[in-house]
């Protein structure tokens, strides 16, 4: 395979990976339309959110497996048909599938926003800033309990844990590729939260802390 057909492949595979619409699938198997319900989005949130925990948490583990794998995939490649692209090549999935993910060709190109998928295609080329971020992210949720300021704030992270992970271990640097399209990532993430910090900011944003406490003064 040559080069040119290498990054094709990549391109086209991650692209339909990151669009399979496991949030719609899920919900289509309990009769229920997800677009149709809570927010309306197709992300694990909103199926945590309308089908309970179980089934929210089997779409986060798909839509972060299918922002994984990918890229992985992208990475055996290389080693067997475009070793001088290791350093590229691999990216290039992660942005592929993301953007498989955001805008589905399986559901007129409206799909989640990128959170699960970006931390697995991310994790897969740099497993350390991207576990900080998920810390980062659940701790922010666990004070707050809004899940869409938990991916905000995480997504800023990324790029910042990034830098800190070449200062902490000196000559390990992240390449600048890698730093950029970090960056790119996060303002993609955020851009898509729009409307959620709009309702951060008016206080109608859905919080998973208020809905438990309310619950619990039953």
């Amino acid at each position: 395979m040559t080069p040119a057909l290498t990054l094709l492949a990549t391109l086209v595979g991650a692209y339909l990976i990151g669009a399979i619409p496991f949030g719609l699938i899920i919900g289509k198997m309990k009769g229920v339309n997800i677009r149709d319900h809570g927010s309306g989005n197709i992300g694990a949130t909103n199926v945590l959110r309308v089908l309970g925990k179980p089934l929210g948490i089997t779409c986060f583990i798909l839509d972060f497996g299918k922002g994984l794998v990918p890229v992985l995939l992208a990475r055996e490649l290389c080693q067997h048909q475009a070793p001088e692209w290791i350093d590229w090549l691999p990216l290039t999935a992660v942005f592929a599938t993301v953007l498989g993910h955001v805008f589905s060709c399986f559901v007129n190109f409206k799909g989640g926003k990128g959170v699960a998928t970006s931390a697995g295609a991310i994790m897969a080329v740099a497993p350390l800033p991207t576990t900080a971020a998920l810390v980062i992210w659940l701790i922010v949720f666990r004070l707050s309990g809004y899940v869409s300021l938990g991916s905000i704030v995480a997504a800023f992270a990324l790029p910042l844990c990034a830098v800190f992970q070449g200062r902490l271990y000196g000559d390990k640097l992240l390449p600048l590729p890698s730093l950029i399209l970090f960056t790119v990532m996060a303002i993609l993430v955020i851009w898509l939260h729009r409307a959620n910090i709009t309702r951060l900011r008016n206080g109608t944003e859905s919080s998973f802390k208020r809905k438990k406490e309310a619950e619990e003064s039953k």
